[in-house]
């Protein structure tokens, strides 16, 4: 018996059923990871806070050969951070839960969200587009480890120590911290997916490898200048560590895409 057409609101119920699948699997794997968020905020969240944190002795060794700032090669450097409010902490126990959980659940919400759409399309598309979801999935992670290790820290420990006047005293709030910490991890993520986003257009025809070429000098001017905005350190090492990646991310969204639209 051939299989029967779906109607706009068999669509909208599966759509529905969906979301509350993506929905049960987070909450479940949250509930998990508030239980164990204790450890995982002292040695992953608040790492940046310290002066053993990686990236920091990484640039401590390589300021012998290019000019850093020498307070990388602080041992005793510590990022202080107060509550001042009441909720704060059981709030932000509960929200970082439920983030991380749809952080690590993103490749199975990619996946619910590609049998959704996989039945509206052709064969061919549908090998195309597989490939696009999962190369999504791969760079989104790409792009959060990026922020995390490289980009949130120089941020950090940038703006923790800079002082418009002596006499005002930076004291940084767990939720400034959690807000920064949030919001820039989540975005390089999806900066990321920009090759993702690049090969979908191609298929539909809408972006050729001739947009990139043709826009490739505005770009790159582009890029540098939100990499500047990114990181406000305004050496130049830095700059480039986070121009680099981005400007990457541009050629091979080019390669991925197809010749012709």
């Amino acid at each position: 018996m051939p299989n029967k057409e779906m109607t706009f609101w068999d669509h909208l119920d599966e759509l529905r059923r969906l979301i509350f699948r993506c929905l049960g699997v987070v909450v479940i794997l949250a509930t998990g990871l508030f239980i164990w968020m204790p450890d995982l905020f002292d040695q992953v969240i608040l790492g940046p806070c310290f002066g053993r944190f990686p990236i920091y002795t990484w640039f401590c060794s390589l300021s012998r050969f290019v000019t850093l700032p020498s307070s990388f090669c602080d041992p005793t450097f510590e990022i202080g951070i107060i509550n001042i409010e009441l909720t704060s902490q059981f709030l932000i126990h509960i929200q970082i839960s439920l983030i991380l959980a749809a952080v690590l659940m993103f490749p199975y919400i990619l996946f619910e969200l590609w049998r959704f759409i996989s039945p509206a399309l052709y064969d061919k598309e549908k090998k195309s587009i597989r490939f696009s979801f999962i190369l999504g999935a791969l760079l989104f992670y790409v792009g959060i480890l990026v922020s995390y290790w490289l980009i949130f820290p120089i941020t950090l420990r940038f703006l923790a120590g800079y002082q418009i006047s002596g006499h005002v005293l930076n004291q940084l709030s767990l939720n400034s911290y959690m807000t920064t910490f949030i919001s820039l991890n989540l975005i390089f993520g999806l900066v990321f997916e920009m090759p993702m986003l690049a090969m979908i257009l191609s298929k539909l025809g809408l972006i050729g490898r001739s947009f990139f070429r043709k826009w490739r000098r505005h770009a790159i001017v582009t890029l540098v200048f939100l990499a500047a905005l990114i990181t406000p350190t305004g050496d130049p090492f830095t700059l480039a560590l986070v121009s680099i990646p981005l400007y990457l991310l541009y050629e091979l969204s080019a390669i991925l895409v197809r010749n012709d639209i």
